[in-house]
């Protein structure tokens, strides 16, 4: 999996290239810490370009909404295809995450 980070302003959009398995996690965790480290107001995850996501990535999108929750920063997810979709309705996630088809409908949601 490639993680690329781009800015709007205020929101930074994370994409994922590839699929998002266990052993990316550690990679994935260091990036978006670092991000919300640095203060940024919101974070868009782009899921485009990923073709699958297990159990232990599910939990750390969850552990990234807690951060997030913790640092006063808002979480949305964009970009997610049929199977992560369905995945998403399979695990309940998709009522804990606001999700959106575009990047952009989700950047442009925080404003």
């Amino acid at each position: 999996m490639k993680i690329e980070t781009q800015n709007y302003d205020n929101v930074t959009v994370i994409e994922l290239h590839g699929d998002f398995v266990a052993e990316f996690i550690k990679p994935f965790q260091d990036a978006t810490s670092s991000i919300v480290a640095a203060g940024t107001s919101s974070i868009v995850i782009d899921m485009t370009n990923m073709g699958f996501i297990d159990s232990p990535s599910l939990e750390q999108l969850l552990w990234l909404k807690g951060s997030c929750s913790q640092n006063n920063l808002q979480l949305k997810i964009a970009g997610l295809d049929e199977n992560c979709t369905k995945i998403f309705e399979i695990t309940r996630l998709d009522s804990r995450f606001d999700t959106y088809h575009e990047v952009s409908q989700a950047v442009r949601s925080f404003v």
